[in-house]
């Protein structure tokens, strides 16, 4: 049996990879015996920040990363692409299907037994036939964190996230905001939309979008700069992850921060003025029935009364109504370099494993990823085989070598990059074609470890179409 503590993405995802490889498995979360201060349901997989997976096109790591583990079965990308909601070139989801969903399956599942209760200890006993993974993710409890911090024998790192506002769509009025997507002649490496210098898609009109004159931008950003921020404890020497600033931590870097970040104009053209915004606030629809919005890029750790007045003064949000406000709370993640190998095992225990944002990765689809290598690799271990380290020229395999690999010294979570896949002794011409090039090799090299489409029957009877 493999005992997985943690019922997020990492740890549904090694669920999932283990019962169809025939090991049963003992998935232990700890909700609703005891909740989180960001968690709002008992649902396994249960997204608390954006609903989207970033890019879909092989031009993008993320999304590559993302077919790479469609070609392994993955749960979360079946179910992920069977729940999906317009977002563009992006893949995002209807946050409670979901999870709706996720939680079905595995709760369908005869190898799978969901153990609702808190796990506050590791054992001191080494059972290669009996592997743990530790996927708590970055609110792990109180408890089980000193557990962590005395098994790695050493201080766990950690960073602060912020959750961004949603809107009720009714509540926008649609005679200032116009739909549309961005249209650029190039990308950034990703297409997230939840940090500074994200893109949307280049075509369709998938995005809600309150313009804002510099007259505007400007009382925005005065009345930003002088929000009052919640009350928090020992924040001030913790560093945020750069790819989910705070919005109040990006202006007090400059007045023209938010403009060339998550409030950029650029490939967007009001059709009431003929022209490019100053600045631009997006919304993207956060579930199937379209009635919520979440604000891009907009996490923010402000009082939920400022929140209110500062979000009111955006064009198109006068009388908007705030299905949920923006809030912080702390991730916790293990200096990763120093504990784990590229398997996700730990070097002073073979049969521990850790996967998800607790490992020292950032984003859904990498924490899901690390859960789908954990779970493949700790069936092969109870199964008494030789765990596997994907290729390097993989970019599952890339993501497994950085946090395995990077500076300790100097480590922080990463989201997953081309820049970590070995370049190619040929390049071709141009990013894109480059990029395209070194997709084709990753997909060839995957198939090569022979670990693609291994499933018990090849379907999934209650994800839904």
């Amino acid at each position: 049996m493999i005992r997985i503590i943690g019922g997020g993405l990492a740890g549904s995802e090694a669920a999932w990879q283990a019962a169809k490889r025939g090991v049963p498995v003992r998935l232990h979360e700890m909700r609703p015996t005891r909740s989180t201060a960001v968690h709002r349901t008992d649902r396994l997989a249960e997204l608390v920040c954006s609903n989207s997976f970033r890019g879909d096109k092989l031009e993008n790591a993320v999304g590559l990363l993302k077919e790479e583990m469609r070609q392994l079965d993955s749960l979360v990308m079946r179910v992920a692409d069977a729940t999906r909601v317009p977002a563009g070139g992006a893949l995002a989801v209807d946050r409670e299907r979901f999870a709706e969903e996720i939680t079905a399956v595995l709760e369908a599942e005869p190898l799978v037994e969901i153990s609702r209760e808190e796990v506050t200890e590791i054992s001191d006993s080494e059972r290669l036939s009996e592997p743990l993974i530790i996927a708590t993710g970055p609110l792990t409890s109180e408890k089980l964190s000193s557990a962590i911090t005395t098994f790695v024998g050493r201080d766990q790192l950690y960073f602060f996230d912020a959750i961004s506002p949603i809107v009720l769509a009714d509540s926008v009025n649609y005679e200032k905001v116009f739909r549309a997507s961005r249209r650029t002649r190039s990308k950034p490496e990703s297409t997230d939309s939840t940090g500074p210098g994200c893109s949307t898609d280049t075509e369709g009109g998938d995005y809600l979008n309150c313009p804002m004159s510099p007259e505007d931008y400007r009382v925005f950003y005065d009345a930003l700069s002088s929000a009052e921020k919640a009350e928090v404890h020992d924040f001030d020497r913790t560093p945020f992850f750069e790819g989910c600033l705070p919005i109040e931590v990006m202006a007090h870097r400059g007045v023209d921060t938010l403009r060339f970040g998550p409030m950029k104009p650029v490939g967007l053209i009001d059709p009431t003025t003929g022209r490019q915004p100053y600045a631009v606030v997006q919304l993207r629809q956060d579930n199937l029935a379209a009635d919520h919005f979440s604000l891009v890029g907009f996490q923010t750790q402000i009082k939920w009364s400022d929140q209110r007045r500062l979000l009111r003064l955006i064009p198109g949000l006068e009388k908007a109504e705030f299905v949920r406000l923006g809030m912080i709370h702390r991730n916790t993640y293990i200096n990763a370099p120093t504990v784990l190998m590229p398997t996700w095992q730990t070097r002073n225990r073979p049969d521990v494993f850790f996967a998800g944002q607790l490992s020292g990765v950032e984003g859904y689809v990498e924490s899901a990823a690390s859960g789908l290598t954990a779970g493949i690799n700790a069936t092969a271990l109870s199964q008494g085989r030789e765990p596997l380290a994907f290729p390097r020229t993989t970019a599952i395999g890339a993501l497994a070598h950085y946090v395995s690999h990077a500076d300790p010294l100097n480590y922080q979570p990463t989201n997953i990059a081309y820049g970590l896949i070995p370049s190619l002794d040929e390049p071709a011409r141009g990013r894109r074609a480059r990029r395209q090039a070194l997709a084709r090799r990753a997909l060839t090299d995957l198939k090569a470890s022979g670990q693609v489409a291994k499933d018990r029957d090849g379907t999934v009877s209650a994800i839904v179409s």
